[in-house]
């Protein structure tokens, strides 16, 4: 068990953290801007991504809608999870939202398909961008309005997710999926290598965004949180991958999908409507390091 362990650590967990890493040091020493990392990949690798996978796989509809269903369950669940622990600690309204944010943004982009791929192989890609997808419009409406909430507002922003680029591109993607027309090869090959950009892209972005977060100052409700965050989401994940009726790659990728640590983009939430920030963003970049132990166990599992 423990070479086993060691073996996920070293070949799978340890080169992800290594690409962010890089972002981290380099990030401030060669003048990187997180922004403009992180608009390139959002308007045009993870589009292309996504279009190339999704045209190119084959996914039967109702295994999708189960996948979709399931992966909607589980942040929802999640985020009533952080509701409840908040309550129970009988924190004020804005740490009660914060405590959602961490629990229902999961970083399922920079992590999540890259260890998908590491550990389950490029056939699992399929399945971890159908959930990658999924959680990010639940947990972005689910974020932007528990912020709003507990700020009054915020419904029109989160509506605004259906704008995004990824989904967008997912349209096209679906239409070619599901008739027997081949994409252009040109286009086939643009995309894919434009999408082979995407992960390592959003591993250095992270790096450099949390190389912008300065010196964490840890408490129990950082903790806490992360707790939340990184049990909680691989435990709900596994029970309900049971009555979904998902098994082999589906189900794996889902729950690491849902093992995930918090995503930053929760940062630029919690500044955006002034919602205890600090906290927020020590949150993320701390879950980010507890992941390295979390995210090997969960590894080991599937």
């Amino acid at each position: 068990m423990l070479g086993q362990f060691l073996s996920i650590f070293i070949d799978v967990t340890l080169p992800v953290f290594v690409l962010v890493l890089v972002g981290y040091f380099a990030g401030p020493r060669l003048g990187l801007e997180a922004r403009t990392l992180s608009r390139t990949a959002y308007f045009i690798f993870i589009p292309a991504f996504v279009f190339h996978v999704i045209s190119e796989a084959e996914v039967e509809i109702g295994l999708a809608s189960r996948m979709v269903a399931y992966i909607t369950v589980v942040v929802v669940a999640c985020g009533f999870l952080g509701f409840i622990t908040a309550k129970l600690l009988r924190r004020s309204w804005d740490m009660v939202a914060a405590y959602v944010l961490v629990a229902v943004f999961v970083n399922v982009g920079n992590f999540g398909l890259s260890m998908i791929e590491f550990r389950l192989g490029q056939a699992a890609l399929v399945p971890g961008t159908i959930y990658f997808l999924a959680v990010v419009v639940v947990a972005f409406l689910m974020s932007v309005v528990a912020a709003g909430w507990a700020r009054g507002g915020g419904i029109a922003a989160a509506v605004s997710v259906v704008r995004t680029p990824a989904l967008i591109a997912m349209l096209p993607a679906i239409f070619f999926s599901a008739t027997s027309i081949d994409v252009p090869l040109f286009i086939s090959r643009s995309t894919n290598l434009l999408g082979s950009a995407m992960i390592p892209t959003l591993l250095v972005t992270l790096g450099v965004q949390l190389a912008g977060v300065g010196k964490p100052q840890i408490n129990a409700d950082v903790v806490m949180a992360s707790a939340v965050r990184l049990l909680g989401g691989p435990i709900l994940a596994i029970l309900l991958a049971v009555p979904f009726g998902l098994t082999g790659l589906e189900r794996s990728a889902g729950i690491l999908q849902a093992s995930m640590p918090a995503g930053v983009t929760i940062s630029i939430i919690a500044i955006e409507y002034e919602l205890v920030p600090d906290f927020i963003t020590t949150t993320v970049l701390f879950s980010t390091i507890a992941s390295l132990m979390t995210l090997t166990f969960v590894l080991l599992l599937v």
